[in-house]
C-alpha cells in the first residue's frame, strides 16, 4: 500500500497537545462548581470511561486556546496535503475529542472514549485494528500506553524523550521522532514567581519601623517568616495559574506561562504546590502560634480568590488590597511587635491602588485587543473612567496618611530630626501620579510589583524615600 492510503491515527494529551485534558477539565471542575468534586470517588469506581465522561459533561474544555506542539502539528498538516487521511484517536471523552476536532479541522475521523470504553493501551489497539486492520495503519503517541498500539501500527511516530523512543522500537519502526525536553529549575522558579517575593519585603516593616530589626530575635523570626510566607504564596501562584488557565491563554503575555503554554503538567503543578505548602507550613511552626493563623487566613483567602473574589469587582481589588496588607500584619505576629495604625492605613490605601492599577491595565489590554471586558473578571470596558476615579482617590490617600503620620506624636518619639520626612510626600505624589500616567497611556505592566522593580525612576525613588528616613533617624 501507498503511504497515503495508511491513515494517520494521533494521539491527544501528551501528543498533539503537552496538556492533560482530563487534568484540566478536572481544574475547570474545581474552578466553576467546587462541590461537585465530591462526586468524584462515585464517579472513579464506576470506571475510568465513565469518570471522564461525567466531568466532561460539566466542563467545556476551550480546545481554541488549547496549546499545540508546533513541530508535530505541521508534519501532520503536511502529511494532509498529500492527501493522507488523519485519525484522532484519544483516549478523553468523545465531547473533548469533538471539540478538539471541531476547531482544528483537520481529522476525518475521531475515535475517543465513550463512557463506557477507555479507549487507551489495549482498548484502543483493539479498536484501531478493527477499523483498518493488523499493521494498517501509523500511529503517533508519547508515552508507555501507547506500546499497544505501536505493537499493531505499521510505523510508529513518537513524542517524547531517548528512553520512549527505544520503548517504541522494541515493538514497531519508528519512522519519526519528536523530541521533547524536560522542564528544568529555571522553568519551575519561572512557575513559583520568585520575583514575587519581593512583596513578603512587607514583613520586615514592622520591625523596621519600630527600628528592632537588627535585633537578632526579630531580624530571625522575619526572616523565617519571609521564607515561610514565599514558599506559601509560591504554592498559591501554582494553583492560581492552574485554576486560570482558560484565561491566561486568552491574554497576549501571560498565554506564554509555564502552565498555560503547556510546559508544565497540571498534575506537577499540584504535587509542587503541595510539596511548597508543606514546607511553608514546617517553617511557620517554628515561629509563632500567631504567625501560624495569620498564615492560614492568608491562604485561605488567598484561595477564596482564585476560585471566586477574582471575578467579582471591587471586591476582587479589596482582597488584593487585603493580601497585601496581611504580610505586614504577619510580620507583626512573628516579631511581638505592636501595629500601628499609621503602617495599617498606609498599606491598605497604597496596595488598593495598586490593585486597580493591574486591574485597569488588564481591561485596558482587553478593549484593544477587541474584547468588551476582562476575561474572567467582573469588568466591562465602561468601567475604566471609575477605575481611574477609585485608583488615584485611593493613592492620594496613602500620600494624605503620610502626611497626618509625620505630624503626629507618634512620628516624633521615633524619629529624633522627623521634619526631613516631609520629602516622602512629594516622592510619593510623584510616583502615584507617574503611574497612573503610564496605566492610562497603556504603557503600564499588567503586575505593578513587577513594574517597579524594573523601572529606573520607581528605583530612585526609593532609593529617596529611604535616604529621607535615616536622615530623620
Amino acid at each position: 500500500m501507498s503511504e497515503s492510503n495508511i491513515p494517520l491515527c494521533v494521539d491527544l494529551d501528551g501528543t498533539l497537545t503537552p496538556a492533560d485534558t482530563l487534568h484540566e477539565s478536572l481544574l475547570g471542575l474545581a474552578r466553576q462548581a467546587p462541590l461537585r468534586l465530591f462526586y468524584l470517588i462515585s464517579w472513579a469506581f464506576k470506571g475510568k470511561a465513565f469518570f471522564k465522561h461525567e466531568v466532561a459533561s460539566r466542563v467545556t474544555l476551550d480546545a481554541g486556546v488549547l496549546p499545540i506542539r508546533q513541530d508535530l502539528w505541521q508534519w501532520i498538516k503536511s502529511e494532509r496535503a498529500g492527501g493522507r487521511r488523519i485519525v484522532l484517536a484519544t483516549a478523553a471523552d468523545r465531547k473533548v475529542a469533538d471539540e478538539v476536532a471541531r476547531h482544528l479541522e483537520i481529522f476525518d475521523e475521531v475515535a475517543a472514549s465513550d463512557g463506557k470504553t477507555n479507549l487507551s493501551g489495549a482498548n484502543k489497539r483493539k479498536a484501531l485494528v478493527e477499523r483498518f486492520g493488523e499493521k494498517g495503519f501509523d500511529y503517533v503517541g508519547n508515552d508507555m500506553r501507547d506500546i499497544d498500539p505501536w505493537r499493531s501500527s505499521r510505523k510508529a511516530i513518537v513524542v517524547g524523550s531517548p528512553h520512549i523512543v527505544e520503548r517504541a522500537r522494541r515493538v514497531a519502526e519508528v519512522a519519526k521522532v519528536f523530541p521533547t525536553a524536560r522542564a528544568g529549575a529555571a522553568t519551575w522558579l519561572r512557575a513559583m514567581r520568585l520575583h514575587q517575593w519581593a512583596k513578603n519585603a512587607l514583613i520586615f516593616l514592622p520591625g523596621l519601623l519600630a527600628h528592632r530589626i537588627l535585633t537578632p530575635p526579630t531580624l530571625i523570626a522575619s526572616v523565617l517568616a519571609f521564607f515561610a510566607f514565599g514558599l506559601c504564596a509560591s504554592s498559591v501562584y501554582l494553583i492560581n495559574d492552574l485554576l486560570d488557565l482558560n484565561s491566561d491563554r486568552h491574554h497576549r503575555r501571560k498565554r506564554e506561562r509555564p502552565f498555560a503554554a503547556g510546559v508544565l503538567s497540571a498534575r506537577g503543578g499540584l504535587l509542587a504546590a503541595a510539596a511548597l505548602l508543606t514546607a511553608s507550613a514546617i517553617i511557620g511552626a517554628c515561629i509563632t502560634w500567631q504567625f501560624c493563623l495569620v498564615l492560614l487566613a492568608y491562604y485561605v483567602i488567598t484561595w477564596s480568590y482564585s476560585l471566586r473574589l477574582k471575578r467579582t469587582a471591587l471586591v476582587d481589588v479589596m482582597t488584593l488590597a487585603g493580601l497585601y496588607t496581611m504580610r505586614i500584619v504577619a510580620g507583626a505576629a512573628a516579631t511581638a511587635i505592636p501595629l500601628s495604625f499609621w503602617i495599617l492605613a498606609f498599606s491598605v490605601f497604597m496596595f488598593l491602588s495598586l490593585a486597580i492599577v493591574k486591574r485597569y491595565t488588564e481591561l485596558y489590554e482587553g478593549i484593544q485587543a477587541g474584547k468588551q471586558g476582562g476575561h474572567g473578571r467582573g469588568y466591562s470596558a465602561e468601567d475604566l473612567p471609575l477605575l481611574l476615579s477609585l485608583g488615584t482617590a485611593s493613592g492620594y490617600c496613602t500620600v494624605v496618611v503620610m502626611a497626618l503620620y509625620i505630624n503626629s506624636t507618634d512620628s516624633q518619639v521615633l524619629y529624633h530630626h522627623h521634619k526631613p520626612l516631609w520629602l516622602s510626600c512629594p516622592l510619593l505624589l510623584y510616583w502615584i501620579s507617574r503611574v497612573w500616567l503610564l496605566t492610562t497611556r497603556g504603557k503600564m505592566h499588567d503586575d505593578p510589583v513587577v513594574f517597579a522593580l524594573r523601572d529606573r525612576v520607581s528605583i530612585i525613588v526609593l532609593a529617596l524615600l529611604g535616604a529621607s528616613v535615616m536622615v530623620a533617624i
